[in-house]
């Protein structure tokens, strides 16, 4: 059963008037004296049967979707996302290498994309368009589209292809389309004959010449280069001869030269946020994972900061699909991620075109794929360093040519142009963005090159003294911690170690290092000495963010003060199965339930929008910012637990409670000049509970920059601590017991 029978009718009814109409053209024909002795049934019967065959055929071939080594195969209609289009406009961008430049940074978006043109539902386009030309980079869904046209015009008025049409795919790397005579013709005919249509020839000519079919060819790129125009010729005279009919064709956007005068040419488009996540709902559909949501943890987890760039390469379908398959082995993606970007690479660079079984063209020949990843590594890291993500075409063809010339194995009967265009037209690897223009396909994987570079060559140290607050190089860092299997991470984070004590060095952070390390040293709580200090730098944070006159210093201030909650959770995560939210307790709620045993709340966040409120002029907004007197309440309950706590030496904050009591009037009434008030008092006694003064949490511009490096530093470390696939207990204890110290003079 194919799901299709209701629908075999329909694909018989269109065959039957075709062979009719053959018929009575043909008067003494096989059919003709057929109709003559009334035995109409005997041909509807075989004709019928024939046309529920055909669709048999075609859904069984083209209608389930089995890739990268999946267990099962799946329905393509229970997986199939919208695909959505961009115009010829969008194939045909005019924009500069600065523009480009330009775009991506004014964007804010990781994606090395842009677009200009609204997109459009790739299935009502190809509903509209008689002559389609669909363009895409490997694996975005260029064969999976063009199949899901075919299931749908089976549909007839209940699909959402509004044409009734027989489709017939035709796979041009079909090794018939490498014979010197193309005839497409007897191609279409073998589909019918196949399937016991009578007279399949005269079937398949009246239903060209009466414009019933759907044509399907799928994969012009994989055509070798040697017959390509052979091919080019034999559809473009095709399609003129039989221009009733529908066609739909599709192509690498690399490989496209824009041969094909008659056919729109559409571009399908990135998946966005929304397609992502139908996706993956409709991948985790089955009854166990519905039960167990499967796709909303995949989705939720994939959203997540500290997954940005894994979900970067969901924006591909093929990628989409690695990381669904991935995520069902192990429901995660953190788990070393450098590996999971190797294999991401992999998949590009020859696990796909062996799962299209496209032949390697000569260029390949002695070009292994562990050598082009070090010429593609070297390509990264020299435009990340430069921070140029966009690459003229004659500088990659020089890089390329030196690399050749510099590898005694190297073939050396390649040129580095057709090396180019290989990468772009079969692994899309490198990506052509306007003409002669390229960038990598995905900046992740530029990430993930340049990572590999800076540990093949020893670059850590160098890494460490440039980029290590460059937040551009962050997931850089995050990665070669990941690559360093061999002799471990320990080299990594001692270096970053070395660097982030400069920033310590700076005075007015190392005062409020020495006041952390103070105010916390021999507190009665058990927490490690490091964990206190960094609980004590978000409370000081938290108030000096509530004191600042400077509004344009709130949001530096605020950085710090998530930072260094971020550093308190890691150290303390790191020690005991606990969460601690130094500032927040909604992060809880991100957090594991079972390892939340004890949440130690410090500075409210009332205190920490208490600026924002009291230099708001309009009432409903300061009522709206505030959220009630509540704030206050659980501000009060907040302070005695921080007190009870054991972190700080000798806290007391009984006038600092007596204070916010006094504040809860001012907030009621909303009356500024009265919030005005209570707030100095409040951060006030804030001051004399926690032994500060102003001069130390009053931070000038080059002040707030070293702390917010430094802490962003400490944070890094962590992270690339995590990342680590192999570091020694001895290293990291010897530079956990040093973080957030005053650093030796």
């Amino acid at each position: 059963m194919t799901g299709f029978e209701p629908l075999i009718p329909l694909l018989g009814t269109i065959a039957l008037d075709v062979i009719k109409d053959s018929g009575k053209k043909e008067g003494a024909s096989l059919i003709a004296r057929w109709m003559k002795r009334d035995i109409g049934k005997d041909l509807q019967d075989v004709v019928f049967k024939a046309a529920g065959k055909y669709i048999e055929n075609y859904t069984e071939r083209h209608g389930v979707l089995k890739v990268l080594g999946m267990r099962e195969p799946v329905k393509l209609d229970e997986v199939f996302t919208t695909i959505q289009l961009l115009g010829e406009d969008e194939v045909q961008q005019f924009a500069t290498i600065d523009d480009l430049e330009k775009l991506y940074r004014e964007a804010g978006q990781r994606l090395l994309r842009y677009r200009f043109m609204e997109r459009q539902n790739g299935i009502c386009v190809a509903s509209q368009k008689q002559f389609l030309m669909v363009l895409g980079a490997p694996g975005a869904g260029k064969s999976t589209f063009l199949r899901k046209i075919g299931l749908e015009s089976f549909k007839g008025k209940n699909g959402n292809f509004k044409h009734q049409a027989i489709p017939v795919l035709l796979e041009l790397k079909n090794k018939k389309f490498t014979e010197s005579k193309i005839d497409l013709k007897a191609l279409i005919e073998a589909e019918f004959t196949t399937c016991g249509f009578p007279k399949p020839k005269e079937f398949t000519e009246r239903a060209l010449d009466q414009g019933k079919l759907l044509i399907l060819l799928d994969g012009l790129d994989e055509v070798p280069s040697a017959n390509v125009n052979t091919v080019i010729d034999a559809i473009q005279d095709f399609v003129d001869r039989y221009d009733k009919n529908r066609y739909i064709a599709s192509c690498r956007t690399a490989a496209y030269r824009y041969n094909f005068k008659r056919f729109s040419d559409v571009i399908l488009s990135e998946f966005d946020d929304e397609q992502i996540q139908q996706f993956i709902n409709n991948w985790f559909r089955s009854e166990e994972d519905k039960q167990a949501g499967t796709a909303a943890l995949c989705w939720e987890l994939l959203k997540r900061d500290e997954n940005k760039a894994a979900k970067e390469l969901a924006h591909s379908p093929i990628l989409l699909t690695f990381l669904c398959l991935t995520y069902d082995k192990s429901q995660t993606f953190a788990n070393n991620r450098s590996g999971l970007y190797k294999k991401a690479l992999r998949i590009l660079l020859e696990e796909w075109a062996a799962e299209k079984r496209i032949m390697r063209q000569a260029i390949y020949e002695g070009l292994s794929v562990e050598l082009e990843e070090v010429l593609l590594s070297e390509i990264a890291c020299e435009g990340f360093e430069a921070d140029r993500l966009f690459i003229p075409q004659s500088q990659l063809v020089k890089r390329i040519k030196e690399f050749l010339s510099s590898n005694l194995n190297a073939p050396k009967q390649m040129s580095g142009e057709q090396v180019l265009k290989a990468i772009a037209i079969q692994q899309g690897i490198l990506v052509e963005r306007v003409e002669d223009v390229y960038s990598f396909s995905h900046l992740t994987l530029q990430e993930y090159l340049t990572a590999r570079y800076i540990h093949a060559h020893g670059q850590i140290s160098q890494m460490a003294e440039k980029y290590l607050t460059d937040d551009r190089w962050r997931e850089v860092f995050l990665l070669t911690s990941g690559l360093m299997v061999d002799r471990g991470s320990d080299e990594l984070l001692l270096e970053m170690h070395k660097v982030s004590k400069q920033y310590a060095r700076q005075p007015k952070v190392k005062a409020l290092l020495q006041w952390a390390d103070q105010f916390t040293l021999g507190s009665s709580n058990n927490f490690k000495p490091s964990a206190k200090r960094a609980v004590a730098l978000t409370v000081v944070s938290a108030i000096a963010n509530s004191s600042a006159k400077d509004i344009a210093k709130v949001k530096d201030i605020a950085n710090a003060i998530k930072i260094a909650r971020n550093i308190a959770n890691a150290i303390y995560t790191d020690s005991a199965r606990k969460v601690f939210t130094a500032l927040d307790p909604k992060i809880a709620k991100d957090r594991d339930k079972s390892d939340i045993i004890d949440i130690v709340k410090g500075v409210p966040s009332l205190l920490v929008n208490l600026t924002i409120i009291s230099n708001n002029k309009d009432k409903d907004n300061r009522a709206a910012a505030m959220g009630g007197d509540m704030d206050v309440y659980q501000d009060i309950l907040r302070a005695k637990e921080l007190e009870e706590s054991g972190i700080f030496t000798g806290l007391e904050l009984s006038q600092l409670t007596n204070q916010l009591q006094n504040l809860r009037p001012a907030l009621r009434e909303l009356d500024i000049t009265k919030i005005k008030k209570a707030t100095e008092q409040v951060i006030a006694a804030y001051l004399e509970a926690f032994r500060l003064n102003e001069e130390l949490i009053t931070c000038n511009n080059e002040e707030s920059k070293a702390l917010n490096n430094y802490l962003y530093s400490i944070d890094l470390l962590f992270k690339c601590k995590q990342e680590a696939a192999r570091l020694s207990p001895a290293t990291w204890e010897a530079i956990e017991a040093e973080l957030l110290l005053p650093p030796d003079d």
